[in-house]
């Protein structure tokens, strides 16, 4: 029997436990009846062990449940009554019988399900003859079927397409996902409510497929964005952001992730490219939320949770401490005796102490902690037992609370939302917080029939005046040192050497008071008209507002700058901006002809002022820091302006025939002030088309396709720009500053100088990306299961590179368009409902990517190849060494000296032809001749993954409980892992993380010797980051609305949730391998109210 696919769930209802069968059309129609009687058996008598029947129908590709009688009878009083049954057929959109369907008498609990031919039988009381039959079948459209006295009652059921007319944001309008010809995807962020998303990056997280998100650590949160890999070798790449269709240049920690609606991405170069020169690197538009008609809605919600350390790097405890020093001291000095450096006080029985002294005098446990290297201080804190752990020290559990009220509502043609946050951060460092103030306001009314206003306004005031514990030093520090001197001070050097690095991690913090603060207003006012022949005209102005406030005072009591009285600063700027958009819209439908115009004039405008204030050398004191900056003697002021302009025209036209023929085609054509005079202006056109295949009359009448119900084939081609570069690079550059001038007497004068600093390049042109996308979506099995996937290459050129100048021309660099690199790549999105039950339902959700990335050119210099005879044989591209830019490699490709593993003591001999010992890294030696030059330099791997997956999932439980989790992966990539050359640092003076080590007794072939040494080689030791990561668990739970109605409460709901559970990465020891630093894990319990 040819096995075929069945998907089989349970269902807990009014029957017991039910056994559903789902299966496709394709499914063979001389096995139905077949399947059918074994199921019936099955359901009336489970089989046993070694039953005949039973054991047979194991070789089915199905799960059989045992399950109650599949004939229902009504429960309780019902069964006295007399019966009316009811009998029919439930079909599909294409008229196949669908099995499993739910058939319940609506306001009973009297309910049947159909069998695999889609039949089913319904005993109901005569007194509900009346009644009606409710229908459900995940998939479909639920439907209610009055019975009107009728005994047979048979219903085709519609597919649920909801999820295809949902509204998906575009550039300067919106669609439905029927209608997309692109490359767009959606995240709900009310769907992420439960995980309490601290920063708009954590709503993005795992959740798009080809968005790569960073994960930031400190407890400000976020983390940077790319879309679809690197495109550029020099330019920025991070998306563009629109908030609320205005480009937004401000901070994304100034949005508050609880006024968020959505948040689409567009990624290929259709969608994007009607934001032209900025869109290369695609573009993020985050909706927020607006009023919805009814009564006025009050919703609170506040969290307060911990953060915690979610992986520990340990480092040497007082014991260990002594014991690694005393490999240290072995390592280093490798001709001592090996007694040498151990304690007196446990010598072999052949040693005697006088042997170990060797003639020196003294305690003996002075003598051997002075050997060890051990300073007075440590020698003295060891024999009264006095030790300090710094690593609890530095490190701490970061408070959190997070409170958020918002009103909105809509009325008479008025909508309104207002909204006010607060949160309040504690990193896992000490000394690290962050803490905001953010509050929005989102206003439309209809004015009239034909005008319409409304304004949507942000304003966030955020501050960042940490001064964090150097928690770096938890290395440097031994564990024998003193955290204090004499005077009850923080000591510069907890061991009075600072020489090697040891220096107290709260010395600089205790000394240093600071403010950093950002104020941000940002808002957008515009007017929609309506217009004759149904076209509209809308326009928006959107000005920004940003004051910085930086002052900073380092004083004159820190040990290290008492000399210099003390350092005081003050920086102020301020940045406005505005947008003006001038949109005409116009849509029609001609019968099956379906045409959307958008017509958009952008002009924009950027000013920046800043001034910065210096000064040290306060006399008599510095006692008032920055607030009395003019007392010092040493004052130097400076100023930065900054200005420049923008434009652009844009036409978009949507055409549709029958809904299932789409073709989208735009232009936009940018202006920039920051290129050069030659090439200020450039266009950027795009296309793309869609087929609906699925609406086509011989697919729909194909039986072996129905289980395929929706399927749509996208193609796009387009070019996009990138004009992230600074605002002046294509001119030159002047630099002041002073230098001092000795005269013959010897009086030193400062004098000004002003001086040219860079080339200007008048031919600076746009950075161009030229991206071809094809694209599948897709509905399967009764649309259980819908998905995506998309496979694209793009070709950036004119790439905007610092380009190094000779030293001859005067300049050291020059900003240039030059080379090419390319870009491909796939990405598959699957959402499944495993099961939707009216106590119980189960929904996943699967992404996975893999981008490739090369440069194709580089400068355009041509060198000879010459083959091993050194004959030249032709010609290539020259690369960049200096850069590790290779034509025809990946840009993250990394490119070194491969390690062969470490040397062993029977390698000796070998090993010194090198000028290395053993328990050094091997290093391989690709021509043979004992050096270690780029000739022995091989492609190693890549520093970036070479694929990522998330998958999630999502429960409820009896409609009010919730639980979801997400987990994620990056896998393939590389980094430097040099601690495994146990050669950084003074480890005679300092201290160590736990890494092991190669000792003559404890071989290992991937860590080094202790004060291991390069030879004449200079390499990097790489290792795999691959990972995979539980990013977040979340359990939440509504109260019923018996418990909470009495207090007028609309929504009670309780959540906790976890972030950043753990994660898995089999060849990294150091860490988190997502920031090679210590990462936090948060705990957050939150009350969300709905009044």
């Amino acid at each position: 029997m040819k096995r075929q696919f069945l998907k089989i769930a349970w269902l807990i209802g009014p029957l017991g436990l039910s056994t559903l069968v789902f299966k496709p059309a394709a499914y063979a129609k001389d096995h139905t009846a077949d399947l059918y009687n074994k199921l019936h058996y099955l359901n009336r008598s489970p089989y046993a062990p070694g039953d005949v029947q039973g054991e047979n129908l194991k070789n089915y590709p199905y799960f059989i449940n045992n399950s109650a009688n599949e004939k229902n009878t009504a429960v309780g009083k019902s069964t006295k009554q007399v019966q009316l049954t009811v009998t029919g057929k439930v079909t599909s959109p294409t008229g196949e019988g669908l099995p499993g369907v739910t058939v319940v008498l609506k306001g009973t609990t009297i309910g049947a399900t159909t069998d695999v031919e889609g039949k089913y039988s319904l005993n109901v009381p005569d007194a509900s003859s009346q009644g009606t039959l409710v229908f459900s079948y995940i998939g479909f459209v639920t439907q209610e079927v009055p019975l009107n006295g009728r005994t047979t009652v048979n219903v085709s059921l519609k597919d649920d397409a909801k999820a295809l007319e949902e509204v998906v944001v575009i550039g300067y309008g919106t669609q439905t996902k029927r209608d997309l010809t692109g490359a767009v995807s959606q995240v709900k962020a009310t769907q992420l409510e439960n995980e309490n998303p601290n920063s708009v990056q954590d709503v993005l997280r795992g959740n798009i497929a080809g968005l790569n998100v960073g994960l930031d650590a400190s407890a400000k949160g976020g983390g940077s964005l790319q879309v679809r890999g690197q495109n550029s070798l020099n330019a920025g790449s991070s998306p563009l952001i629109v908030l609320d269709g205005i480009i937004y240049y401000g901070a994304l920690s100034d949005i508050n992730p609880n006024d968020i609606e959505t948040i689409d991405v567009l990624k290929d170069a259709s969608s994007a490219a009607v934001y032209g020169a900025k869109s290369a690197s695609g573009v993020v538009l985050i909706t927020t939320k607006k009023g919805k008609e009814g009564k006025p809605v009050v919703n609170f919600d506040a969290s307060v949770g911990t953060a915690t350390m979610s992986a520990n790097e340990k480092v040497y405890d007082p014991n260990g401490f002594i014991s690694w020093r005393e490999d240290v001291q072995n390592s280093r000095d490798v001709k001592a005796a090996p007694y040498h450096y151990a304690n007196p006080n446990s010598l072999p029985s052949d040693i005697s102490l006088a042997t170990w002294l060797a003639g020196a005098t003294g305690d003996p446990n002075d003598v051997w902690l002075q050997r060890l290297g051990f300073n007075p201080i440590e020698i003295q804190n060891y024999k009264d037992g006095k030790t300090v752990n710094w690593y609890d020290m530095v490190f701490q559990n970061g408070k959190r609370q997070d409170y958020n009220v918002s009103l909105s509502g809509k009325k008479e043609g008025v909508s309104y939302y207002m909204s006010l946050g607060y949160q309040d951060n504690e990193g896992i460092v000490v000394g690290d917080r962050f803490e905001t103030i953010r509050s929005r306001i989102n206003l439309e009314g209809k004015v009239n029939k034909f005008l319409t206003v409304g304004l949507n306004t942000q304003f966030a005031d955020r501050d960042e005046s940490q001064v964090t514990a150097d928690w770096g030093r938890i290395v440097n520090n031994s564990p024998w040192g003193s955290e204090y001197d004499a005077d009850g001070k923080y000591r510069l050097s907890p061991v009075d050497e600072p020489g090697g690095g040891s220096r107290h991690p709260f010395l600089d913090m205790s000394y240093t008071d600071r403010t950093r603060k950002f104020t941000t207003l940002i808002s957008s006012i515009y007017g929609k008209v309506a217009l004759p022949f149904g076209a509209t005209y809308q326009i928006n102005f959107s000005p920004r507002f940003e004051w910085f406030r930086y002052y900073n005072h380092q004083s004159a009591q820190h040990p290290e700058w008492k000399l210099r009285g003390g350092m005081a600063s003050r920086q102020q700027s301020q940045v406005y901006n505005w947008q003006v958009d001038n949109l005409i819209k116009w849509n029609r439908k001609f019968g099956s002809h379906d045409v959307d115009i958008t017509l958009l004039a952008n002009a924009e405008k950027f000013q920046s002022w800043d001034n910065s204030m210096n000064n040290e050398g306060f006399n008599p004191g510095d006692q008032l820091g920055y607030h009395n900056i003019g007392a010092g003697i040493k004052p130097t002021i400076s100023s930065n302006d900054e200005y420049s302009t923008a434009d652009a025209l844009m036409a978009r036209v949507f055409y549709s025939f029958k809904q299932r023929y789409l073709l989208t085609l735009s232009t936009r054509r940018d202006g920039y002030s920051a290129f050069g005079q030659a090439n200020p202006r450039a266009t950027f056109p795009s296309a793309a088309f869609g087929w609906i295949f699925t609406d086509e009359n011989f697919l729909k009448s194909a039986p072996a396709l129905s289980w395929l119900n929706y399927g749509k084939l996208r193609l796009s081609w387009g070019v996009n720009g990138n004009r992230d570069i600074g605002r002046y690079v294509a001119i030159s550059d002047l630099t002041s500053g002073k230098y001092l001038l000795v005269r013959p007497d010897g009086t030193v004068y400062p004098v000004s100088q002003l001086y040219v600093n860079r080339m200007a390049n008048p031919g600076l042109q746009w950075e161009r990306t030229e991206s071809v996308n094809a694209g599948l979506d897709f509905g399967l099995f009764n649309n259980v299961i819908d998905g995506s996937i998309e496979a694209y290459k793009t070709s950036t050129t004119n790439l905007l590179v610092e380009r190094t100048l000779p030293d001859i021309l005067g300049f050291n660099w020059v900003y240039d368009n030059l080379g090419e690199v390319q870009n491909k790549g796939i990405e598959l999105t699957l959402n499944s409902r495993n099961f939707n039950r009216d106590n119980f339902s189960w929904n996943s959700s699967v992404n996975f990517s893999l981008n490739r990335n090369k440069i194709v050119h580089l400068y355009g210099d041509m060198v000879d190849v010459t083959d091993a005879n050194g004959n030249v044989i032709g010609q290539k591209e020259r690369d960049d060494v200096s850069n590790s830019w290779f034509i025809g490699h990946a840009i993250d490709e990394i490119w070194g000296q491969r390690i062969l593993g470490v040397w062993q003591e029977e390698e000796a001999e070998e090993a010194a032809k090198y000028g290395v010992f053993p328990g050094d890294f091997k290093i391989k030696d690709v021509n043979g001749d004992y050096k270690f030059t780029d000739a022995d330099k091989e492609f190693l791997g890549f520093r970036n993954p070479r694929f990522r997956w998330t998958l999630r999932n999502e429960f409820t439980f009896f409609k009010n409980i919730n639980f979801s989790f997400m987990m994620y992966s990056y896998w393939g990539h590389m980094n430097t892992f040099n601690q495994a050359k146990n050669n950084s640092g003074f480890l005679d003076r300092s201290s160590s993380y736990v890494v092991p080590y190669w000792t003559p007794e404890n071989r290992k072939n991937d860590y080094a010797r202790l004060y291991s040494s390069n030879g004449g080689a200079s390499f990097d030791v790489f290792r795999k980051k691959s990972l995979i990561r539980l990013d977040n668990i979340s359990l939440a739970y509504t109260l019923p609305q018996t418990l909470i109605q009495r207090a007028s409460i609309q929504n009670m709901r309780v959540y906790f949730s976890t972030r950043n559970v753990g994660f898995y990465a089999p060849e990294w020891n150091f860490w988190d391998p997502e920031n090679s630093g210590p990462t936090p894990r948060t705990y957050t319990l939150g009350l969300n109210l709905t009044l």
